[in-house]
């Protein structure tokens, strides 16, 4: 039965898994890392309670008008009112941070507070609300505006039209006799007109003591105790950090995945060089494909599991040290029909490949095969000129150089007019436990003392 094609999502999907499943520990701290930065900013960014309290401001206004008042209500002199008789004793400059003030609907001017607690909350809201009804009052009551002066001489000048027709009103009431006469039904009628001023003359004046009350502004009522903190709290930081992190380590180690341009196929390899691959040889080191634990920093590496590569599977553990001989001598084998004289090329920085290389030279030096090692910079190869019938055998470590590496590795042994025999592959493998030596049969003499 074949099996399904692998599609993208599913690749995408597997590695994922890998992720999760190799590097985990690594995942788990940058969790905890992210608990705390969002442990550290709830501190900072955290709004703690909230509550609100209205003002009411009477008569028609302005849109101007209105976002002038919310912006007194915010006004320094306010918060340093309030501040001075709240009970915990905060400053002015720290209320601004904590008060705002928008307009609502019905001229009602929505003043909300934050603070750490939601007695302190509270008790905000109710003063910056009542110091502030208190200063605009003080500013309606001091202002010279010319408007204001106009309609106190409108009020003084109706209250003087007031008095002379009530005035006018009573001298004719007594000159007026009880009979019905002519003139006493022209003075009537002249009175029924008297009264007639005088109750428009009423209208106006109360009109305009209606329009000098523009300036009262009255609280709505108490704010309201918050029962729970605002969002968002602190549970939702710490959980969004941990969360963000998470997600950060593993888009982090997908990304570089992705970006990782390193070849681990032998055709991949064998195409970038233009020589064959001639063999895989299995290198035993103690830590296997770990990276050395050198310093605080490889311990913390090695302690989150990030000292060994996660998009490769797991080392396996090595054969015997015979097998692994029979598969160096089968590379010299392979290299005794080539040039006579062969240079082993193993880049500065691949640690498996110059302990394969050191391995290959140590059994051609047993064998008698000529065989030279040179070290090469990863960054700027060079290679030695060519001599009579010589070539290079290159020795790398799977999954340790690009495909321009290995061009430039080529273009090197070209200008050196050296030819490239072929390349020795190397894997990092576990070396084999130790057999436990069997426990040594006891004396016959020993056993029947012990049966004794």
């Amino acid at each position: 039965m074949e099996s399904p094609p692998l599609t993208d999502d599913t690749v995408r999907l597997a590695l994922v898994g890998q992720v999760l499943r190799r590097r985990w520990r690594l995942l788990a701290a940058l969790a905890v890392l992210g608990a705390l930065v969002g442990a550290g900013a709830s501190i900072l960014f955290s709004p703690g309670y909230k509550t609100t309290s209205g003002v009411l401001l009477q008569g028609p206004r302005q849109a101007d008008e209105l976002l002038t008042q919310a912006e007194i209500a915010t006004a320094s002199v306010v918060l340093d009112r309030a501040a001075a008789v709240l009970p915990w004793h905060p400053s002015g400059a720290d209320l601004k941070k904590q008060v705002s003030a928008a307009v609502a609907q019905s001229n009602v001017v929505t003043i909300t507070v934050s603070a750490d607690t939601a007695e302190h909350a509270q008790q905000l809201a109710d003063q910056v609300a009542q110091q502030y009804v208190k200063y605009s009052t003080q500013l309606a009551s001091n202002s010279a505006d010319a408007s204001v002066q106009l309609a106190q001489e409108q009020r003084e000048s109706l209250r003087q039209q007031v008095k002379l027709t009530t005035e006018k009103i009573s001298d004719l009431a007594k000159n007026v006799g009880g009979n019905l006469t002519v003139e006493s039904v022209q003075v009537r009628t002249q009175l029924e007109g008297l009264r007639t001023s005088l109750e428009q003359a009423i209208n106006d004046l109360n009109q305009a003591d209606l329009a000098t009350g523009v300036g009262n502004t009255v609280v709505l009522g108490p704010s309201q105790r918050p029962t729970s903190p605002a969002a968002p709290t602190m549970t939702q930081f710490v959980a969004g950090g941990a969360v963000l992190f998470f997600l950060v380590g593993v888009f982090g180690h997908l990304f570089t995945a992705r970006a990782d341009r390193r070849l681990r196929g032998e055709p991949e390899i064998a195409s970038a060089l233009g020589a064959p691959i001639l063999a895989g040889v299995d290198v035993a080191t103690p830590q296997g494909d770990r990276l050395p634990a050198n310093g605080l920093f490889g311990k913390v590496r090695r302690l989150l599991g990030g000292d060994r590569p996660w998009v490769l599977p797991p080392v396996a553990t090595s054969a015997d040290e015979v097998n692994r001989d029979i598969r160096y001598r089968r590379v010299l084998a392979r290299l005794a029909t080539g040039p006579a004289d062969v240079l082993l090329l193993v880049a500065d920085d691949d640690e498996t490949g110059r302990l394969a290389a050191g391995q290959l030279a140590e059994l051609a030096d047993r064998l008698s095969v000529p065989l030279r090692i040179f070290e090469y910079s990863a960054e700027r190869p060079t290679v030695p000129d060519a001599t009579a019938d010589s070539g290079v055998l290159v020795v790398l470590g799977s999954g340790t150089r690009t495909a321009w590496q290995l061009i430039r590795l080529a273009e090197a042994c070209t200008d050196g007019s050296q030819e490239i025999v072929g390349a020795v592959l190397t894997h990092a493998v576990r070396p084999a436990a130790p057999e436990k030596p069997e426990p040594a049969a006891e004396a016959p003499e020993k056993a029947l003392a012990g049966s004794a």
